[in-house]
């Protein structure tokens, strides 16, 4: 007789090829939605399921598992997995996976985007245009922030950190970084300097954050280093929004302690509406969407759903966040 084929939900719309390549292998409870479940739902489509893919708004904790009693993978399409309680995944044998490397150089894209946008102030321009307030070229007109031979502090210098130092390069920019471990390679081919994360900030003219969320990084920007920063720095977050204490940053620039920001993560997602961050004209905001490109997405989306089938199929994903959960994978992960 053989072998049924392993059941899995996916509550929210993938591109065709990932979930073709699902359904080539596995039996697939299939949502072609974009919106969130709520975990009601979540939880009636896991009762049967042995892997479920997700993108990492979707909070796996305790109370969800609970009622996943078949579960052995969960294969998150996103680099950043603080979304999972990997501690309660382990403790249950279930694998937890992610999807380094292919979005990589997307999101230093959109990283070094916002950052030239904050710093020649191209969203402020393009609203003064379309709102018909330009009369005349004026020699004060709208004028930004040099970023050609500037000095970049970037704090987590991992795959996207280094990415970041390379569009950097391009600019002649001085590039100082922060690691909870020295990248001596990075040092001697991208000529970054390591240094400590407070003289970073007092040197840096523009300071991007690229860590993950975690324990050790959770507010790891607040008063304290908005107080360091150059009154004319501007501050880029990539990361996570729970990486910085938001309220600390309203307050270092309505007071003018630092210049302005370009976020694409807020602590609460998606902003509230009435958050003073979308009242600042020196903020450039946009909604999480470092790796969103057709390509990039599709990647992800295919490399989730063969971490999916590996795991299923009783092999070690190449992406495995939590290898304590099989005793021959010894690993560890860690920012940067």
């Amino acid at each position: 007789m053989s072998r049924s084929r392993p059941k899995v939900f996916v509550p929210n719309q993938i591109p065709e090829q990932a979930l073709r390549y699902l359904q080539e292998h596995c039996e697939v409870d299939y949502r072609d939605a974009e919106e969130k479940l709520s975990d009601a739902e979540l939880i009636a489509g896991l009762q049967d399921a042995e892997g479920l893919m997700i993108y990492s708004r979707q909070k796996i904790e305790a109370s969800i598992l609970e009622h996943a009693p078949r579960l052995k993978v969960i294969s998150n399409i996103a680099v950043g997995y603080d979304n999972l309680d990997l501690a309660e995944l382990t403790k249950r044998g279930i694998m937890g996976t992610n999807t380094p490397g292919v979005l990589t150089e997307t999101t230093a894209d959109l990283a070094f985007s916002i950052l030239m946008a904050a710093a020649r102030r191209i969203a402020e321009a393009d609203h003064f245009v379309k709102s018909g307030q330009w009369e005349g070229w004026k020699p004060s007109l709208l004028l930004g922030k040099n970023v050609y031979g500037s000095t970049l502090g970037i704090i987590g210098m991992g795959r996207i950190g280094e990415a970041v130092a390379r569009r950097a390069k391009g600019f002649d920019m001085n590039i100082l970084y922060y690691n909870r471990s020295r990248k001596p390679d990075a040092e001697a081919g991208l000529g970054v300097i390591y240094t400590s994360m407070d003289e970073l900030l007092q040197k840096s003219d523009y300071v991007v954050v690229l860590v993950p969320l975690g324990p050790s990084s959770t507010r790891l920007i607040g008063e304290r280093e908005f107080h360091l920063m150059k009154r004319d720095a501007i501050f880029i977050n990539v990361s996570r929004g729970a990486t910085v204490d938001e309220q600390a940053l309203i307050r270092a620039l309505q007071e003018g302690r630092i210049a302005g920001a370009a976020l694409d993560v807020f602590e609460k997602e998606p902003v509230d509406k009435n958050n003073p961050l979308l009242q600042m004209r020196n903020v450039v905001t946009v909604p999480h969407i470092g790796s969103a490109t057709l390509e990039t997405r599709s990647k992800m989306a295919e490399k989730a759903a063969r971490n999916l089938v590996a795991g299923l199929s009783g092999q070690i994903p190449v992406d495995l966040i939590n290898p304590e959960v099989i005793p021959s994978a010894s690993s560890q992960k860690k920012w940067g």
